[in-house]
């Protein structure tokens, strides 16, 4: 269909009235009679309402995050739960759907022979302003000016910030076609494939370099490249991991993480959560509170029986976990 053609007789008072029937503002107390005024003054500036926040990475370094102001995150929320949740995902990805747990990812990769892990370079970065025009707001129902608007107020510069609540949804919809292709081609092959963001994986029996290639050369015509650093090729007679969980025999969370669970758990029941944080010398939660850690540490075994619930152990875990925190309020389970 020729969207040009579908929408050359729409005025502009009809694009404004559509902009306004979004309702980008909703949750704010920003005047009706304002609301247009104030979404395209955010949209002309759109560099001005983002800060950049460094996190740590898990193997060292530093993870740049731009993160949106209050006004920009609420109207870019409004677009994820009005537009963008609506949008179809493909089956092969695995972060960020509705419904989707990290288990989605690794399970299906569970005994294989050979897994291929793949990274996509730079991926937020590489995600530009046209990419998110033309794959997260279809001209089928947005005329030019609002889906022009909408990208806007989804990228920084020209590229998809990493930070933003949008950009998780919009990077699936941009690799929607490489990833009905790829798991179209594997399947035809008996291979499995899945992508959990920039980490692609693929498992089975079957020839490394034929796999590695179709990728590089499919993400090429998108304007990807491969991370070449973070290839891994693993065997079924070594450990292997999908997404730094274990799936040589069943989906199972690392021994050592596992470990330090287990013994941060122990202590705490020994010596009390205090005492704890006082023994390892960490200030930070001592600073933050008994109940931050507690809450802290129940996420981390929230994690291990979302990646098995079959975990039996861990279940017993988390019932003298929510022990301690309901002694706390003074509670009873």
């Amino acid at each position: 269909m020729d969207h040009q053609k579908l929408w050359q007789y729409r005025s502009k008072e009809e694009d404004k009235e559509a902009i306004l029937s979004l309702n980008l503002l909703e949750g704010t107390n920003i005047p009706k009679e304002k609301t247009l005024k104030c979404i395209y003054a955010v949209s002309n500036h759109i560099e001005e309402h983002y800060r950049e926040v460094f996190i740590p990475k898990k193997k060292g370094g530093r993870r740049k995050l731009l993160v949106p102001d209050y006004l920009l995150h609420t109207m870019q929320k409004n677009i994820l739960r009005k537009i963008l949740s609506e949008e179809k995902v493909s089956k092969y990805a695995k972060a960020y759907c509705k419904g989707s747990r990290i288990r989605d990812n690794v399970q299906v990769h569970v005994r294989a022979e050979t897994i291929l892990e793949l990274d996509i370079k730079d991926f937020f970065e590489n995600i530009t302003y046209i990419m998110v025009y033309q794959s997260a707001f279809s001209g089928e129902y947005y005329p030019p000016a609002v889906r022009t608007l909408l990208t806007q107020l989804c990228c920084y510069r020209d590229y998809l910030p990493q930070g933003a609540p949008t950009s998780p949804m919009i990077s699936n919809l941009v690799l929607f076609s490489f990833d009905e292709y790829m798991g179209k081609w594997c399947e035809e092959r008996e291979i499995r494939y899945t992508r959990y963001c920039d980490d692609m994986t693929f498992s089975g029996n079957f020839d490394v370099r034929e796999v590695k290639q179709k990728v590089r050369n499919y993400l090429l015509v998108l304007g990807f490249e491969l991370n070449l650093k973070k290839t891994k090729v693993l065997k079924k007679y070594n450990r292997q991991s999908v997404t730094g969980i274990v799936v040589n025999e069943k989906a199972q969370v690392s021994k050592t993480y596992r470990r330090n669970v287990r013994q941060a758990v122990y202590y705490c029941e020994k010596y009390g959560v205090q005492e704890h944080l006082r023994r390892i010398g960490a200030q930070m939660w001592l600073q933050k509170g008994e109940e931050r850690y507690l809450q802290h540490l129940m996420g981390k075994v929230n994690y291990i029986l979302q990646v098995n619930p079959e975990d039996a152990e861990f279940w017993e875990l988390r019932k003298k976990l929510l022990g301690m925190q309901c002694v706390r309020k003074g509670e009873k389970l």
